[in-house]
C-alpha cells in the first residue's frame, strides 16, 4: 500500500504544475469566450466556430511531436538524458513543415463554412480570427516541442510559470484588440487572434530561454544544428502521428459537432461552447494527470522497473476517477451560476445551464479515458489508442450524435442535446477499452520490451 501512496506524491508533484500549465492554457481559450461574448452573441459564435476548426489541426501537429515526452522520459530513465536534445531537433523539423501546412489551410477554411452550411453572420469573425491566429502556429509549435523535452525529464514547473504569465499577459491584450485604444481600431472576435499571436511568441521565446539557461540545457538542444535525418523524423513520425491522429479524431468530433450545431443559431452556437469551455477546463486536470502517467510510465520503463510503470498507470487512473466524481457534482449543484459567469443573454443562458448537466454525465468516461491515454503512451503504445479513437469516436459516438441531433429519425429530435448524448457513448466505448489495454499491456513484458524499442 506505501508504494501507492509513494507513486501518488510523485505523480502529483509531476501533475500539479501540469493541471495548473492545462488550466491557463484553457484559460486563454476561456478569455477569447467571455470576453467575446460579452461583445455579442455574433463575435463569439465567430470565435468559437474559428477555435474548433484551429485547436483540432493544431493538435494534429503538437500530438505528433508529443512522441518527444515518452522518447525522452524513457532516455532519461535509461541515463541517457544527454541524447535527448538531437531527439528535439528532429520533431522541430516536423513542426516546421506541419506548421506550414496548418497555416495554408487556416487561411483557406472559408469553403468548408459555407459546405457546412453555419450561420453566415458569424462568417466575418470567423475568417478574420482564423488569419490573425495562424501567424502564431509555428511559434506555438517550438513551444510545445521544448516543453516536451522538459517534461520528458520529469521537469514541469517551467511549463507551469510560462503560462501562467501567458495567461496574464492574453486577458489585457485581449481586451486592447477587441475594444481598441492607442492607435488600434476595436476589432471584436478578430482582436482575440491576434492577441493569441503574441502570446504565442511569447511563450517561445520564454521556454527557449529555459531550455538554454538552465539544467535542462545538459540534454543538448541548443549545442547544435542538425539537418534532417530521414530515420529520426521517421522513428518519430511513426511513434507521433498516432498520438496526434487519436487526440485530432477526439477533438474533431466536437468541431464537427459545433459546426452542426451552427444550422441552429448563434445563441446555440453560444450556449455549446460555453458548456464545451466548461467541459476543457475540468478536462485539464485528468489530461494533466494523463501527461504525468506518461512521463512516470515512461522512465520506469526506461529503468526496468515494470511494476513501477504498471503502478504509475493506475494510481493516475484512480486519481483521474476521484477527480472526475468531484467535478461531476459541482456541475450539478451550480449549473446555473457556471453559465451566468459567460453570458448575460437569456437564451442562451437557459441552454448553456442545461448542457452542463450532459457536460456532468461525460466527466468519468472522458476523465478515465484520458489518463488512459497518458499512461499508454508512457509505453509507447500509442497505436491501439488511434484505432480506439477512430471506432469510439466516429463509428459510434458521431452516428449517435447525428441521429438524435440533426434530426435523422423524426420522432427523435433533441437537437443540440443530441450531439452530447452520443458523445457521451463514444467517450465510455473508449474509457472501457482503453483501461482495458492498460490492464493487459502493464502485465505483458515481451509486449512492453517490443514497444521500447520503437
Amino acid at each position: 500500500m506505501q508504494h501507492y501512496v509513494d507513486e501518488l506524491g510523485r505523480l502529483g508533484r509531476l501533475a500539479l504544475p501540469l493541471v495548473f500549465t492545462q488550466l491557463a492554457q484553457m484559460g486563454m481559450s476561456v478569455a477569447d469566450t467571455v470576453m467575446a461574448g460579452r461583445v455579442s452573441a455574433v463575435d463569439l459564435a465567430g470565435v468559437a466556430l474559428a477555435t474548433v476548426v484551429f485547436w483540432p489541426l493544431m493538435l494534429l501537429v503538437s500530438g505528433t511531436i508529443m512522441a518527444i515526452t515518452p522518447s525522452v522520459s524513457q532516455l532519461h530513465g535509461a541515463g541517457r538524458s544527454d541524447e535527448a536534445g538531437e531527439v528535439v531537433r528532429q520533431a522541430q523539423w516536423i513542426a516546421l513543415v506541419g506548421g506550414l501546412v496548418l497555416i495554408l489551410v487556416y487561411c483557406n477554411l472559408t469553403p468548408l463554412y459555407h459546405f457546412v452550411g453555419v450561420d453566415p453572420l458569424a462568417l466575418p469573425v470567423t475568417e478574420a480570427y482564423l488569419n490573425a491566429v495562424s501567424w502564431g502556429v509555428i511559434p506555438v509549435l517550438f513551444y510545445f516541442s521544448m516543453r516536451y523535452l522538459c517534461e520528458g525529464l520529469g521537469w514541469t514547473l517551467p511549463a507551469m510559470i510560462i503560462a501562467g504569465s501567458a495567461l496574464a499577459l492574453k486577458i489585457p491584450l485581449n481586451y486592447w484588440f477587441i475594444h481598441g485604444g492607442l492607435g488600434v481600431p476595436a476589432m471584436g472576435g478578430e482582436g482575440c487572434g491576434w492577441a493569441t499571436v503574441i502570446v504565442h511568441c511569447y511563450q517561445a521565446c520564454a521556454m527557449a530561454l529555459i531550455v538554454r539557461f538552465s539544467r535542462i540545457n545538459g540534454a543538448g538542444l541548443f549545442a547544435r544544428f542538425s539537418l534532417p535525418d530521414g530515420a529520426a523524423i521517421k522513428k518519430l513520425a511513426l511513434l507521433g502521428a498516432p498520438i496526434g491522429l487519436s487526440t485530432f479524431f477526439e477533438f474533431s468530433v466536437f468541431s464537427i459537432m459545433t459546426l452542426l450545431i451552427g444550422r441552429l443559431g448563434v445563441e446555440t452556437v453560444a450556449a455549446h461552447q460555453i458548456a464545451s469551455n466548461v467541459g476543457g477546463l475540468t478536462f485539464m486536470v485528468p489530461l494533466a494527470l494523463g501527461m504525468a502517467a506518461s512521463i512516470r510510465v515512461g522512465y520506469n520503463v526506461g529503468a526496468g522497473d515494470l511494476d513501477g510503470a504498471r503502478r504509475s498507470g493506475w494510481v493516475a487512473i484512480g486519481a483521474s476517477f476521484g477527480f472526475a466524481l468531484v467535478a461531476a457534482f459541482i456541475l450539478v449543484v451550480a449549473n446555473d451560476a457556471i453559465a451566468g459567469l459567460y453570458t448575460r443573454e437569456s437564451a442562451v443562458l437557459v441552454t448553456a445551464a442545461e448542457l452542463l448537466l450532459l457536460v456532468a454525465i461525460y466527466q468519468p468516461v472522458d476523465d478515465v479515458q484520458a489518463t488512459a491515454i497518458g499512461a499508454l503512451r508512457g509505453y509507447k503504445d500509442t497505436r491501439t489508442p488511434f484505432f480506439v479513437a477512430v471506432c469510439a469516436y466516429w463509428l459510434v459516438g458521431f452516428p449517435i450524435s447525428w441521429s438524435l441531433g440533426f434530426g435523422y429519425f423524426e420522432a427523435i429530435d433533441l437537437g443540440v442535446y443530441g450531439y452530447w448524448v452520443g458523445l457521451i457513448v463514444g467517450l465510455g466505448v473508449a474509457a472501457i477499452a482503453l483501461v482495458g489495454r492498460f490492464a493487459y499491456l502493464s502485465r505483458n513484458q515481451e509486449h512492453v520490451a517490443l514497444l521500447a524499442q520503437r
